[in-house]
């Protein structure tokens, strides 16, 4: 796809005031975690369970009406995928979203419902990247990427403006550390444009912490061959984009990964101490604090970032 523009700072502001005015805040919540006061944004209660809304509302709000005939494609494991059918619908336009065959159920139940189009590929022998790009050529459609696009960057980015102004509202210290789910960047690289003073953490499965590796290298690391299991389908992004890479770079973010286990650990205790269904995506941020992997310190923000979650899983893992 070609870049024609970079995301900003200005971006940033546009797409919160924009999502304010179709969306609520997503609620804050604040717990202690090693006697530090710490702020939860959950996103996990968006219409659509995730923070993919806020992006796929800019991007689409940004299409001219020629555009918006034509249709969009996107491609997503779930959410992002809900994120554009909720948009598409409530903009009217023609929205198909390739998604793997083993997507979670409910992630595919919530795009159809939504009036979106499915087409299914295969994780292992499939691009879906290609897919995509197929389908929106021959359909003369607009390509929406899940994080390898300035207006998704922003629009996901919204989701720390929002946060700052709730936590100065309740109080609270200004964000001081943002520790945020990691994928393919978009959201991490928003919140690091919007929060300019913040410092960024970035947080990944373990053997999927492809981001972390880029950042200590200085280059694009891939994930490689053969990547283990992970209950985070949200977080499985083979490679990140040269775009998310650039801000998150120049602004000097870091990374930890978390393991499985760390991840069920924090779902349990997202449920006990703030009554939240969190996926296991949306919990890694959460899981890198409570391991000790970030420290929690004053002015600490942590994303809730998805709520998605597969009910039998779900159930095994507050099963412990």
């Amino acid at each position: 796809m070609t870049i024609v523009r970079q995301p900003t700072r200005a971006g940033v502001r546009d797409a919160a005031a924009k999502i304010a005015i179709i969306l609520p805040p997503t609620p804050l919540f604040t717990s202690e975690i090693n006697g530090v006061t710490v702020a939860f944004k959950a996103e996990s209660l968006q219409p659509v369970g995730a923070f993919k809304i806020r992006g796929a509302w800019h991007r689409l709000t940004a299409l001219d009406d020629a555009a918006r005939r034509r249709g969009v494609v996107a491609f997503s494991s779930g959410n992002h995928a809900q994120g554009v059918a909720w948009a598409a619908k409530r903009l009217g336009i023609p929205a198909t979203i390739v998604m793997p065959a083993d997507a979670p159920r409910a992630k595919l139940d919530g795009t159809l419902a939504l009036g979106a189009e499915v087409v299914r590929y295969d994780r292992a022998t499939e691009s879906r990247e290609a897919i995509a790009a197929r389908l929106a050529e021959a359909r003369g459609a607009t390509l929406v990427p899940s994080f390898d696009d300035p207006w998704v960057i922003e629009g996901q980015g919204s989701t720390g403006i929002e946060a700052a102004r709730q936590m100065a509202a309740a109080g609270l210290d200004a964000p001081a550390h943002v520790v945020v789910p990691c994928g393919g960047g978009g959201l991490a690289a928003g919140i690091a444009l919007g929060l300019g003073d913040a410092r960024v953490t970035v947080v990944e499965p373990e053997g999927w912490d492809d981001m972390r590796r880029s950042l200590e290298a200085g280059w694009i690391e891939p994930v490689g061959d053969a990547p283990p299991p992970t209950a985070c389908d949200s977080l499985q992004t083979m490679r990140v984009s040269p775009l998310t890479f650039d801000v998150l770079s120049r602004r000097g973010v870091e990374g930890v990964a978390v393991s499985e286990a760390e991840t069920a650990a924090a779902q349990r205790w997202a449920a006990e101490r703030l009554r939240l269904v969190v996926e296991p995506g949306g919990a890694v941020a959460l899981a890198a604090v409570l391991a000790g992997r970030v420290r929690a310190e004053a002015g600490m923000l942590v994303i809730l970032s998805g709520g998605n979650v597969d009910r039998a899983a779900y159930a095994r893992v507050l099963a412990g």
